[in-house]
Formats: C-alpha cells, sequence, structure tokens
C-alpha cells in the first residue's frame, strides 16, 4: 500500500504509529482510545441504529452517516474496558470522518495491518479492526445504494 493511496488523515495517523517504537506504538493506540468521542444522543439512545462489529471480541457498534454532498462522518461505541479496540474504532472514526463517500470506499482493506502493530497486538484484534473498516465501507456503499 502506498501513502498516496491514502486520504491525509489515515497517512498522518499511519505515519505516527510507523515513527515509533512497538511499544511506544501500544502507547500512542491507548492514546486514540480515550480520544473516542461519543456518539450523539440520537445513536446513545437507539443503539439499534448501530452494527455490531462481529470481527470484534469486544462489544463494539458503528454506524456512518453520509451528507447529501456525500461527506461521511463515522461514529462508534466500544467499551473502556477494551482499550486496543477502542483505540482501533478511535483511529477510523478520526480517520473516516469528514472524508468524501468515494474516499472512503477507496480505503485499502490492509490498512489495519500497515500501522505496524501486527507484532503488537493479537491477530484477533487486527481482525477487529479490519471488520470495522469493512462494515464501515459496507455502510458507506449501502447509503449511496439507497440513494
Amino acid at each position: 500500500m502506498t501513502s498516496d493511496a491514502l486520504p491525509a488523515a489515515l497517512a498522518e495517523i499511519r505515519s505516527d504509529f510507523l515513527e515509533l517504537d512497538e511499544p511506544e506504538r501500544l502507547q500512542l493506540l491507548l492514546e486514540f482510545s480515550r480520544e473516542l468521542p461519543d456518539v450523539p444522543a440520537a445513536y446513545a439512545d437507539h443503539p439499534e441504529l448501530t452494527e455490531r462489529v462481529a470481527e470484534c471480541q469486544s462489544p463494539v457498534f458503528i454506524v456512518l452517516e453520509v451528507t447529501d454532498d456525500e461527506t461521511v462522518t463515522m461514529h462508534a461505541v466500544a467499551p473502556a474496558e477494551a482499550p486496543t479496540t477502542r483505540g482501533f474504532a478511535s483511529i477510523l472514526v478520526q480517520g473516516i470522518s469528514g472524508l468524501t463517500a468515494a474516499e472512503v470506499l477507496a480505503i485499502p482493506s490492509d490498512y489495519p495491518q500497515s500501522l505496524g502493530l501486527t507484532r503488537a497486538v493479537s491477530p484477533l484484534r487486527i481482525a477487529g479492526m479490519t471488520g470495522m473498516l469493512m462494515r464501515a465501507k459496507r455502510q458507506v456503499q449501502a447509503r449511496l445504494d439507497a440513494r
């Protein structure tokens, strides 16, 4: 995967991880876990409007909105007691929100593997982030198809 294929926010996040040694990458992931924004009340009060990410061992729920001008906003709920998973959710929320639908759909599927965390976290955790990304892209496509 080349940096040119990534939207700027996701490329910057990846660069931030790759500039660090592995133990420091875990610290950065924990920082991201603390930065996951709360979901709007519309979703907090109606969790049935979100989608469970079955690939995650922890209960993670996502929902993506696409505006008329095809700007995407991602929301995620992940438990504080699952900081790795919450960190991955936060990376995607921060990296995807504000992109166009086309940019989201073009995110390489192997983005989670490119962060330099494959030796620091379990393959199941990486698979969970990959599942989040795939579901996010599927939701964006579904929103476009529904127009």
